[in-house]
């Protein structure tokens, strides 16, 4: 019970940061209507209500998951860290495509299954939120040409 609220202190205060910073996020050029702070700050003000929701609920008592399980875990934790690190870099299609590969590895796919998942997850939801819904996804430099 007490690694919970831990968890949730940490979640809360994660949350807070997270909508201070995307509080002054503008685009140089606004031409979608929602703007790009919307999601993020949706996101963060969903993740601070979950956190205060589990500061003062009184759950069961915690089984931790066994140490493979948690190694995992922190390694798409990194994996993450490491797309969001790429995603202006490397433009979405590559970084989603990147992401996509050891994830799916860990739940258990082949690597011909991880490739060609990867490839059509980021393709495809760039052309989702690129072309149909009207949302602007960096290209990178090298797609840049092809996509505009």
């Amino acid at each position: 019970m007490v690694s919970e609220r831990i968890f949730g202190f940490a979640l809360l205060l994660l949350s807070v940061a997270g909508i201070l910073i995307g509080w002054d996020l503008r685009a140089p050029v606004e031409y979608e209507p929602v703007g790009p702070r919307a999601f993020p700050l949706l996101l963060l003000t969903l993740l601070g209500v979950t956190a205060v929701v589990m500061i003062v609920s009184r759950p069961a008592p915690t089984k931790w998951a066994p140490p493979p399980v948690l190694r995992h875990v922190a390694a798409l934790f990194v994996v993450m860290l490491v797309y969001a690190w790429l995603f202006d870099k490397l433009g979405f299609i590559v970084a989603t495509a990147l992401m996509t590969v050891p994830v799916a590895r860990y739940f258990g796919g082949t690597w011909r299954q991880c490739v060609l998942g990867g490839i059509g997850l980021g393709v495809g939801q760039f052309f989702l939120f690129d072309k149909i819904l009207d949302v602007a996804l960096p290209t990178g430099l090298w797609l840049k040409p092809f996509l505009g």
